[in-house]
């Protein structure tokens, strides 16, 4: 194997400090764009009055988005401020990895052509922002951002976790009021209970699947990585693999 000169390895590592700065710049600006999103969606409907607050931040989209500006928008100021992430975020990012392709295919497959029962057309972008562009910005930030630790199998449970207890609040709220976010979670709907059943479970499966599919990626790109296993690595230069070298 060829060796590397210091020279080569202090330039290399300043490239992906550089690559890292860029992208924690970007991360933060995707946040805003969500927060704007919000607001415009909102204001909109206040503007038409049909704005209903408990029902409107019910919606998976919506408390996903809300996740999504504050892990962006931290994420962003530790790519600034530090030269790599910790591994609590790194487990969280991997989980709005999970959620915001959920998020993409359910809305793209299932919702995009059921209209509204009182007619309510809003904004375009902010619904495309939320279901198309952010999610596919995520999934490319995942795969191409440095500065990653190591995460454990176990980040599974931390992924899951939210969607679950979602879900079960969701149908306890809907049980009392008789109304539910999805149509596909309509237990009177013309698919019934084991309808439900089928879509939860389904859905459930697939944040798994993305979620492993996530951390698979991160154990990929930072096996061979010096001092990085198990987010355990103190605050340091970001490590440089020889093969990027080359």
């Amino acid at each position: 194997m060829t060796e590397t000169s210091p020279l080569g390895e202090k330039a290399a590592t300043a490239r992906l400090a550089t690559l890292r700065h860029i992208s924690g710049i970007i991360s933060i600006v995707a946040g805003l764009l969500i927060f704007a999103a919000l607001v415009t969606q909102i204001t909109d409907q206040i503007s038409v009055g049909r704005f209903e607050p408990d029902q409107y931040f019910s919606y998976f989209t919506i408390q996903t988005a809300m996740i999504n500006i504050v892990v962006l928008i931290a994420g962003g100021i530790m790519a600034l401020r530090l030269d790599r992430d910790t591994r609590l975020y790194t487990a969280i990012r991997a989980s709005i990895f999970s959620y915001a392709l959920v998020t993409a295919v359910v809305y793209n497959v299932l919702l995009r052509d059921i209209p509204n029962d009182d007619g309510y057309v809003g904004p375009v972008w902010p619904n495309e922002s939320l279901h198309v562009w952010i999610p596919i910005y995520i999934a490319l930030d995942w795969l191409l951002t440095p500065g990653r630790v190591r995460i454990s199998w176990s980040a599974l449970w931390l992924a899951v976790s939210y969607p679950l207890i979602w879900v079960g609040i969701t149908m306890l709220r809907g049980a009392s009021t008789g109304w539910y976010p999805y149509p596909f979670l309509e237990p009177d709907g013309p698919n019934g209970i084991v309808g439900v059943v089928i879509y939860v479970v389904g859905i459930a499966a697939f944040i798994v699947v993305l979620a492993a599919v996530a951390i698979l990626i991160n154990r990929v790109q930072t096996r061979g990585v010096r001092g990085v296993s198990h987010g355990r690595r103190r605050t340091g230069p970001i490590p440089v693999v020889r093969a990027d070298l080359r």
